[in-house]
């Protein structure tokens, strides 16, 4: 299978959207199809040597939808800034404001010089057909297609229906204010998808590299490895890198949603998307653009509406039966009452009909959901927090467990040796001799840490074999025996008697050729935003669990400080995993928060994963659903109340359309509400949907 992404620059109408999306799944060939509106883009997975035809095939299908729209192949790594530049004609489209504002202009005229027949009966045809004759020449083109529930279709439908029974003003106001209220949707869909895209606006056009002795400005995407770039105050780093010369504060709260800037120095590794405050900075390049930061984090974003919310499912499947339902409705109102039950005539109840028709279309409701989920989204990315999908945006509302590792996510993770306990002092250099050589060659924080205490030198040719026992630690073939460092069931399974060191922290026992030579007390700092993260997820009413290979005593100990009220040590990694898997199966709503390092299968188990502080790691990317871009588990507390606001106004949005709706068709059905009354049901809620959705990007979140 082939994954292609197409851009529709000008897709400006949601239900047109579904339908593209809709029709494009009947396509043979086409395994997999999302339209992500925000974005207008649409994304195929199709099977290989049928790009061309099938390419051809969909852009048939927009073309017949919506002939404006420009059909473009996204190319493979093509990054896109998040600002869309599909919708800008609306913005300035000073032809369609002079077109609308002439037509109002001729129905007020109409309106005026009832009393003369000719002006009157003049002005409003004119009116109509200036006014609606792109809605009129789309219905026509519908009809040949068969499409009788096209919204254009059943506009001119509800128009004729009142030229029919003589209300030919209101035929005429009902076009104009349709169009009127379309023309100012599309300027807030525009206007929304750009400020969305503006949360992520990191993207640099343009680089300083210096080749052949000479600073060149060249495209980010042309630049190599290892190549040298110049970075002045006030641009963005383009790509990563490590500083070779010049000091300077970056501003990374682009990526990490941290207001405090970062100094940095030559050696010190710097993210593409920070921005230079002061100081000139040379940077040798570590990655090529595509692999860069900035377009993972924006890749991540453009992708997310790929995975839809459970909501925008209901509603696409709501509106496809939504507008059969209504338009049948429509045409048993017209016919039934005055023909069959003989009450009253039927121009009155096929105007009561009419209503119906113009209320038909989900505009509303298909513009402004999957809007609301990726305003959450784009302000999510704005404070540092990348979620992969709406569907997980929305999971993280239902959450009511949520797991905590300790290590590096409630505490630092920065460990330092408190103590030295050998089991007699004249083995003291020993100890530490052959605890160096059995941890010099581990990355786990804890070995970093007995390597920086213990100051004896040793040599590499010393090791003659090496082995990390996961959960357990480090044994060690060297010229003076085996060495074996690590915790007490490592020594209690090769039978070496371990005395217990009374610690409240991490302890690692030492023993070589199954002689027992003392221990190591390491301790680990509390993070400062760990008790206030432990505090709102109870204020929320969620369950909090802590989970660690850590010994009991170090576990209890920053259990009980934060308050987290299931704990449990001495943990191995499929232990966590079963345990997670344990509360999901007793019905919980579990999010597990880690770093995103050792945890993947548990982040994958979950039923949200978030890793965090994993900026740099494609592991903890592809294991999670939310990436916590700092070391902050507070970062949590943001994306909850974030995905509660989202779902709240969403709910908002469905509640008011569909009230609005039904409110005005059951008025109508009693004669009790007008045609005016049934655009505004139309675009006028569709316009304040949309407005009520880009509310989300101004939410601002807090731990307190």
């Amino acid at each position: 299978m082939e994954k292609i992404s197409l851009s529709l620059d000008g897709l400006g109408c949601a239900n047109c959207a579904a339908k593209i999306e809709s029709r494009s799944k009947q396509l043979e060939g086409i395994e997999n199809v999302v339209l992500d509106f925000a974005k207008s883009k649409l994304t195929l997975e199709i099977h290989e040597g049928s790009k061309d035809e099938l390419i051809r095939r969909v852009t048939t299908i927009v073309n017949e939808l919506e002939p404006d729209v420009k059909v473009e192949l996204q190319l493979p790594g093509q990054v896109h800034s998040g600002r869309s530049v599909t919708n800008i004609k609306y913005v300035h489209d000073r032809k369609e404001l002079i077109r609308l504002g002439v037509s109002l202009s001729l129905f007020i005229i109409g309106l005026i010089f009832k009393s003369l027949p000719y002006i009157h009966i003049g002005a409003l045809i004119i009116a109509y057909v200036l006014s609606g004759h792109k809605v009129l020449m789309r219905s026509f083109r519908n009809i040949l297609r068969g499409d009788v529930f096209d919204e254009n279709f059943l506009m001119s439908i509800a128009t004729f229906g009142a030229k029919a029974i003589g209300e030919y003003p209101e035929a005429v106001a009902v076009m104009i204010f349709y169009e009127i209220g379309e023309y100012f949707q599309d300027l807030a869909v525009a206007r929304s998808k750009n400020a969305i895209g503006a949360l992520m606006d990191i993207r640099p056009d343009t680089a300083v590299v210096r080749r052949d002795g000479f600073w060149i400005t060249v495209s980010p995407e042309s630049i190599e490895k290892g190549e040298v770039l110049l970075v002045k105050p006030g641009e963005r780093v383009p790509l990563d890198g490590t500083i070779i010369s010049g000091t300077s504060a970056l501003d990374t709260s682009a990526l990490t949603g941290e207001s405090v800037p970062v100094n940095v120095i030559p050696g010190d590794r710097v993210l593409s998307g920070s921005v230079v405050k002061n100081g000139l900075l040379q940077i040798e390049t570590t990655a090529i653009f595509s692999e860069s930061t900035i377009a993972r984090i924006l890749d991540l974003v453009e992708n997310a509406t790929a995975h839809k919310a459970p909501t925008e499912n209901f509603i696409t499947k709501f509106a496809r039966y939504y507008t059969p339902v209504v338009v049948f409705s429509a045409l048993f109102i017209a016919t039934v009452p005055p023909f069959l039950l003989n009450m009253g005539t039927f121009d009155e109840w096929l105007y009561r009909s009419l209503i119906f028709l113009v209320i038909s279309c989900p505009c509303a409701l298909v513009v402004s959901v999957p809007l609301g989920f990726f305003s959450g989204i784009g302000n999510a990315s704005h404070q540092g927090i990348l979620i992969k999908g709406s569907n997980y945006l929305e999971a993280l509302n239902n959450i009511d467990t949520v797991v905590f590792d300790k290590t590096g996510t409630l505490t630092e993770g920065v460990f330092e040796v408190s103590k030295v306990h050998p089991i007699e002092e004249s083995k003291r250099d020993e100890l530490i001799k052959y605890a160096k050589l059995a941890e010099s060659h581990s990355n786990h924080p804890i070995a970093k840490s007995i390597v920086a205490y213990c100051d004896t030198e040793i040599s590499e040719s010393d090791i003659i074999d090496y082995e990390e026992l996961s959960g357990y630690g480090i044994r060690m073939s060297s010229k003076y025996g085996r060495i074996l460092a690590g915790n007490q069931k490592l020594l209690e399974e090769h039978n070496i008697e371990v005395p217990v060191v009374q610690s409240a922290y991490s302890v690692v026992y030492i023993a070589i050729d199954d002689q027992y030579l003392g221990a190591f007390d390491i301790r680990d700092r509390i993070k400062s935003d760990s008790k206030m993260t432990i505090d709102a997820m109870k204020k929320n009413g969620i369950h909090t669990v802590m989970l660690t290979g850590d010994r009991k005593a170090s576990a209890d100990e920053v259990g009980e400080l934060l308050g987290i009220e299931e704990i449990y040590s001495e943990l191995l990694p499929e232990d966590k995993y079963n345990k997670v898997m344990s509360l999901i199966s007793s019905g919980a709503k579990v999010a597990f928060l880690g770093d995103g390092i050792n945890d993947a299968p548990v982040l994958a188990g979950a039923t949200v994963g978030i890793s965090m502080g994993a900026i740099g790691s494609d592991a903890a990317i592809e294991a999670s659903d939310v990436v916590l871009m700092t070391d902050e588990p507070s970062k949590l507390v943001h994306a909850i109340q974030i995905s509660k606001r989202t779902k709240q106004i969403v709910t908002q949005n469905i509640v008011f359309a569909l009230g609005t709706k039904f409110l005005i068709m059951g008025l109508g059905l009693f004669g009790l509400s007008s045609m005016w009354m049934a655009i505004f049901a139309d675009v006028g809620v569709a316009l304040i949907a949309v407005m009520n959705s880009v509310r989300i990007l101004h939410f601002k979140s807090s731990v307190n």
